[in-house]
C-alpha cells in the first residue's frame, strides 16, 4: 500500500500535483483525446477525458446501469402528445473557476438553450467554427427533430420537437449533451480565442482541467463546488499509455490505480493477482468491419457478402479475443431488446465466396483494410484481426493491404465518404436504445460521419426513423428486427465480435463501477 501511495504521489508531482499528500488516482488511459468539446467527437477515449470528467448533462444514466435519472435537471415531463419535453434545472450548480475562468452566475437556462443551439444554428460562432461538424448531434438528427427550444424562466427549458421521439431523454444523457458555459465561449469570443473552448474546457462536472501534455498525461483536480460534493481523490491523473503491457506493468508497480483493455491472455494472470481486482461484464458492445458502399466494387451487396464468406471470424474469436467474446450477426449485441436471434449469419465458405466474387465480375481485387492504432473495449488487437482477414482474404485472389493512422486522424479519415477498401471499428451502446446503434451507425443521416459505410438504404432507414416515432417498446423491436434483416441481405458491415469487458484495478481503489456503456467515470471512486 505504502509503495502505491508513494508512486502515485510521484506521478502527481511530475505532472505538478500539489500538495504531496494529496490523494492522487492514476488512471493508465490507452489513448489520446482528439479534444475536450464532446460535442465534436465520438470516441470513448475523447469522452473519458472530457465529459465524464469535467461535464455534467440534463440527465445521466444511473452508474453502472442505462437507467436514466436526474442530472443537472432535476426533473422534467413529457407532453401527451410527446412534442414537448421541458427539464427544470437545479438552482445550485457552479461552473468551475480556474486560472482561465472566474463564472460570474449559476447555471441557467441561457447555458442550455447555448449548448444546442451551437451544434444546430449556422450563425452560432461555435456552429462556423466547427462547420457544422457535430456527428453525433447531425448523425442523430437532432437538428431535424429539435423545432425550438424555449427558455421558460431562468430555471425551466422546454424543447418543441417537430415529431414525438422515444430515445430523446435518453439521447440528451449521451456525451455530445454536455452542457457548456455560455459565459465562458462567450468570454473566449469576445477575446477571439473561441478554439480554446476545445483545449481550455469549463463544465459542472466532478473533476476541472488543469493542463495536458499532448500523449503523455492530463491532469484534473477535483472540483470544490461540485453540485453533489467534492470528490474522495483530491488528484486524477489520465497517464496516456498506448501499450497494454506497459499499461499492466503501471498497473502491477502501483504507478497507476487503473487501467482499461487488458491482453486477453494476461486476464487469467491479473486475475489470479491478490493485488487487482477484474471487474468483468458482457459488453454492450459490437466489432464490425465496414466496406464503403460507394466505392465500387464494395457497391454489390453479393460483393461485400462475399467478402463476409471468405473471412474465418470464429479464427478472430479464438486468436484475439482469446474466446473471451462471442462471434456476431447481426449489428447491435444479443443483450440488447429489439435483437433478432433468428437471423442467419453469413457462413464461413472461401470456395462459395471464390465463386461469388467471379460471379459479379470481380477478379484480381486490390483493397485497403485499415486496422484501429489503439484497443476499445470490443476490439483488443485490430492489427492482428486485420492480419488473419488479409489471410483469409488471399484464398479468394483478393490482395488486401493493412493501412492505420494516428486514432484521432483514423476517426477523421474513416468517416469520408471516398475512403478507399473497408474500415476496422466497433460501437459500445451510449444509451441502451437499438437506435444508437442503427440509427447513429447506418442510418442515412450518419453517411460522412459515423456511419462509416457510408450506407444510406430506404428501405432500412424508414424502418429506423419510423421507430423513433413509436411510444411503444414492443412495436419499436418488431421494426428494428425486421431492419436487421434488411441489413443482412446488404451486408455493409462484417459483424465480427461481441466482447466481454474486463476493467484491472488495484485493490486499494473503491467505488468504482464498470460502466455498460463503455465509459469511465471517476465520479465516487476513492483509494483507501
Amino acid at each position: 500500500m505504502k509503495k502505491t501511495l508513494l508512486a502515485a504521489g510521484i506521478a502527481a508531482m511530475m505532472l505538478g500535483a500539489t500538495p504531496v499528500m494529496a490523494k492522487t488516482l492514476v488512471y493508465c488511459s490507452e489513448g489520446s483525446p482528439e479534444g475536450f468539446d464532446p460535442s465534436l467527437y465520438t470516441a470513448g477515449t475523447t469522452f473519458d477525458a472530457s465529459s465524464k470528467t469535467i461535464y455534467n448533462r440534463l440527465v445521466q444514466f444511473k452508474p453502472g446501469t442505462t437507467e436514466v435519472e436526474p442530472a443537472l435537471a432535476k426533473s422534467w415531463e413529457v407532453s401527451d402528445d410527446g412534442l414537448e419535453v421541458t427539464f427544470h434545472l437545479r438552482d445550485d450548480v457552479k461552473f468551475q473557476t480556474t486560472d482561465f475562468f472566474t463564472p460570474s452566475r449559476l447555471l441557467n437556462a441561457d447555458d442550455v438553450i447555448w449548448t444546442f443551439e451551437r451544434q444546430m444554428d449556422k450563425e452560432n460562432p461555435y456552429y462556423k467554427l466547427a462547420n457544422g461538424s457535430f456527428e453525433y448531434f447531425n448523425s442523430m438528427s437532432m437538428g431535424e427533430l429539435i423545432k425550438s427550444i424555449d427558455k421558460v424562466d431562468d430555471h425551466t427549458v422546454k424543447f418543441v420537437l417537430t415529431q414525438p421521439n422515444a430515445p430523446f431523454v435518453a439521447n440528451l444523457a449521451m456525451d455530445f449533451a454536455s452542457i457548456h458555459s455560455k459565459e465562458y465561449e462567450q468570454q473566449l469570443l469576445d477575446e477571439g480565442k473561441p478554439e480554446l473552448a476545445n483545449q481550455q474546457p469549463v463544465g459542472t462536472g466532478p473533476f476541472q482541467f488543469v493542463n495536458y501534455r499532448e500523449d503523455a498525461a492530463i491532469r484534473y483536480q477535483a472540483n470544490p463546488d461540485y453540485f453533489r460534493g467534492k470528490q474522495p481523490i483530491d488528484n486524477l491523473v489520465f497517464a496516456i499509455t498506448s501499450d497494454a503491457q506497459v499499461r499492466y506493468q503501471k498497473l502491477m508497480a502501483g504507478e497507476c490505480q487503473v487501467m482499461p483493455f487488458p491482453n486477453p491472455s494476461d486476464v487469467e494472470a491479473m486475475q489470479q493477482n491478490d493485488d487487482i481486482n477484474v471487474l468483468e461484464e458482457a459488453g454492450l458492445n459490437v466489432a464490425y468491419l465496414a466496406y464503403n458502399t460507394q466505392q465500387a466494387p464494395f457497391d454489390k451487396p453479393e460483393v461485400r457478402k462475399a467478402l463476409n464468406m471468405a473471412i474465418n471470424k470464429q479464427a478472430i474469436i479464438d486468436a484475439v479475443f482469446q474466446g473471451a467474446g462471442q462471434v456476431a450477426k447481426n449489428p447491435i449485441p444479443p443483450s440488447m431488446w429489439g435483437y433478432n436471434d433468428a437471423i442467419q449469419d453469413d457462413r464461413y465458405d472461401p470456395e462459395k465466396a471464390k465463386q461469388m466474387l467471379e460471379d459479379a465480375g470481380v477478379e484480381n481485387l486490390k483493397m485497403n483494410i485499415w486496422a484501429m492504432p489503439v484497443q476499445r473495449p470490443y476490439m483488443p488487437n485490430a492489427r492482428r484481426t486485420a492480419e488473419l482477414m488479409q489471410s483469409d482474404l488471399s484464398k479468394v485472389g483478393v490482395d488486401a493491404e493493412i493501412v492505420t493512422y494516428e486514432w484521432g486522424e483514423y476517426l477523421k479519415r474513416s468517416s469520408d465518404t471516398k475512403r478507399d477498401g473497408a474500415v476496422i471499428l466497433g460501437w459500445t451502446g451510449d444509451n441502451g436504445d437499438p437506435d444508437n446503434f442503427m440509427g447513429v451507425l447506418l442510418g442515412c443521416d450518419g453517411v460522412g460521419g459515423a456511419n462509416r459505410s457510408q450506407w444510406c438504404y430506404k428501405p432500412f432507414d424508414d424502418l429506423i426513423q419510423k421507430a423513433r416515432t413509436l411510444d411503444s417498446q414492443e412495436d419499436r423491436a418488431k421494426l428494428y428486427e425486421q431492419a436487421q434483416e434488411i441489413f443482412k441481405e446488404q451486408a455493409p458491415w462484417d459483424t465480427l465480435a461481441h466482447s466481454t469487458v474486463f476493467m484491472p484495478l488495484r485493490k486499494e481503489v473503491t467505488g468504482y463501477k464498470i460502466d455498460p456503456l463503455g465509459g469511465h467515470s471517476f465520479e465516487g471512486v476513492d483509494i483507501e
